[in-house]
């Protein structure tokens, strides 16, 4: 039996201090794969370092890390593909274990979940707000897709060949981890998790994810990929909210209206308890009547 190609994906932008190290370290573990770096037009020397590290280095011109997976994807052809970052953030001595989970379970993805800061040993690599985001985005995409994941926003991943050239990818940033996520929970593909260390970027490499507007995006593509492909979810949800504000803006003018018709009500009894003629004087009125 053969044993299958193996590609490795880096995607890059101004990574010059870590890619080198990232390559040697796959070619390490894995030893008979082929390692591509993506330059996604770095303004440093990223591409070089890869290409002394003995990675085939080939160029993307549009900008974002979700363009670079889909150039990778349409242009390798491999019997498993293995995508991480080029920061030197993961662990590549995870990779064995991750390889080795897809093909003897014979499944289409495997997610390299990051431990927790605590253990790690560069210390804490999440920025601040990042753990919780995650949890948070990881929790909404459990609830309207189906709970599978504990850290869908991983870039340490591995795919079958059938994912990977069936994959409809249409994210052009940091919102791809969330639709490759998205896409193998919605056709319901086999999948696993390999916890893997998470480690703080090394002095002089600088993150290029921005909190705010990343977030958005993410968001974003969360509530795209509901409407696509769950829509009467999506317009259940919409439906609720909407009805949820109309009943709230309304309710204080219900309040107005029932306390106006209450004093209109009392005031129109006043008036006809005013105009209603006095008892004792019609009696006596009769009487004389009669008398005559």
């Amino acid at each position: 039996m053969r044993q299958p190609r193996i590609a490795v994906l880096l995607p890059c932008y101004n990574e010059e201090t870590t890619i080198g190290r990232v390559v040697l370290g796959f070619r390490e573990v894995l030893p008979d794969s082929d390692i591509y770096v993506y330059d996604n037009l770095s303004k440093d020397r990223t591409a070089e370092e890869a290409v002394k590290a003995g990675a085939f280095v080939r160029i993307e011109q549009r900008r974002g890390k979700g363009n670079v997976v889909r150039r990778m994807f349409a242009d390798i052809d491999a019997d498993i593909y293995f995508i991480a970052d080029g920061d030197d953030t993961y662990d590549s001595e995870s990779a064995l274990n991750m390889v080795e989970l897809l093909i003897d379970q014979n499944l289409d993805m495997v997610v390299g979940t990051r431990m927790k800061a605590g253990e790690t040993e560069r210390g804490d690599p999440y920025r601040p707000g990042h753990r919780f985001a995650n949890r948070l985005f990881t929790y909404c995409v459990s609830l309207l897709f189906g709970h599978k994941f504990t850290d869908i926003l991983s870039g340490y991943r591995v795919f079958s060949h059938r994912f990977v050239k069936s994959f409809p990818s249409m994210a052009s940033g940091f919102e791809i981890e969330t639709e490759l996520t998205i896409h193998c929970l919605d056709l319901k593909l086999p999948s696993g998790e390999v916890l893997t260390p998470y480690k703080s970027r090394p002095e002089g490499s600088l993150s290029k994810l921005v909190s705010i507007r990343d977030g958005l995006r993410i968001f974003g593509a969360i509530v795209s990929l509901l409407k696509d492909n769950r829509p009467l979810l999506f317009f259940s949800i919409l439906f609720a909210a909407l009805a949820a504000i109309s009943i709230g803006l309304s309710t204080p003018l219900l309040f107005t209206y029932l306390e106006t018709r209450q004093q209109t009500d009392l005031q129109v009894r006043e008036q006809q308890r005013r105009r209603q003629p006095n008892g004792n004087s019609c009696q006596g009125y009769k009487q004389n009547r009669e008398e005559q």
